[in-house]
């Protein structure tokens, strides 16, 4: 078996899809977005099947973590519309809070090159609110950040989905051939046993 097969291909796509997984979950996690820690959860589970799947040849964890990247690339384009606030969406909603917490995406105020600033409440408001928090001088905003991040998750999981079907088409042959082998070696053992009586 060669080192550029479908099998050995789809080992390291579900390695890098459970880095990925992994740096997403932590800056969910940083930023209280409990519905996005929820998928993560469940996709790094999948992953793993599908990764232990591919290893010990069972076609049958592979085909559910293929049904999972389909269901994986919609949530990630759920994503993508909520952050470009598609569809009558809005980032500035507390849906992916679950609506218990006023907490928004972890790079809304930590991205690349923005500068935070703590403004005093007023009278009616809260200490903890994040209305009071003024964000400037970000390179790049933190809904196309959001939605780089569900890109790459969509993209790993398109070209994931490939390579098990790839490798789910070429165990079921293999399955198939040593099924017949099997039925051929009977045949040989009972015909022996015959000549032997």
């Amino acid at each position: 078996m060669g080192c550029c097969t479908g099998r050995c291909s789809l080992i390291c796509l579900c390695a890098l899809q459970l880095v990925s997984a992994l740096e997403r979950q932590i800056f969910d996690f940083l930023g209280f977005q409990w519905a996005p820690i929820l998928g993560n959860f469940l996709h790094i589970i999948v992953v793993i099947l599908g990764l232990f799947g591919t290893i010990q040849y069972r076609p049958r964890y592979i085909m559910v973590y293929t049904v999972w990247t389909a269901l994986w690339v919609t949530w990630n384009v759920f994503i993508i519309c909520f952050y470009l606030e598609v569809g009558g969406l809005s980032k500035d909603t507390d849906l992916m809070t679950f609506n218990i917490s006023v907490h928004r995406s972890w790079w809304r105020e930590h991205g690349p090159g923005c500068v935070r600033k703590v403004l005093p409440p007023s009278a009616h408001g809260m200490m903890d609110d994040y209305t009071y928090v003024s964000v400037t001088g970000c390179i790049v905003d933190f809904q196309y950040l959001e939605v780089i991040h569900s890109a790459v998750q969509i993209l790993l999981s398109l070209v994931g989905f490939v390579y098990a079907c790839y490798v789910i088409s070429i165990s079921m042959e293999e399955e198939d051939t040593y099924s017949c082998d099997l039925q051929v070696c009977k045949h040989l053992f009972i015909q022996m046993l015959q000549i032997i009586e």
